[in-house]
């Protein structure tokens, strides 16, 4: 299973490492991604996704099963 946050979809990024003589090499940015357990209390049950950062604060912001509708519209989430 790929590094992707199930409630926003972001997934990492790719940069160059600088040296000090400016040699540039590739690196990958990961997501601050995190295994959660949330309580679906319109289900009386629990859901476990893999959510960013950005993805908890949004959560907090829109309500679970909000984040997770939308989420299923874009496609990021299978099913809940």
């Amino acid at each position: 299973m790929s590094r992707v946050c199930q409630i926003t979809g972001k997934s990492f990024m790719v940069g160059n490492n600088v040296s000090h003589s400016k040699r540039r090499t590739k690196r990958r940015f990961d997501i601050n991604l995190f295994k959660k357990k949330f309580y679906l209390p319109e289900e009386d049950r629990w859901v476990s996704i893999r959510v960013s950062a950005a993805g908890l604060r949004m959560i907090n912001k829109v309500g679970l099963l909000a984040a997770l509708k939308q989420a299923k519209e874009k496609g990021f989430i299978a099913n809940f």
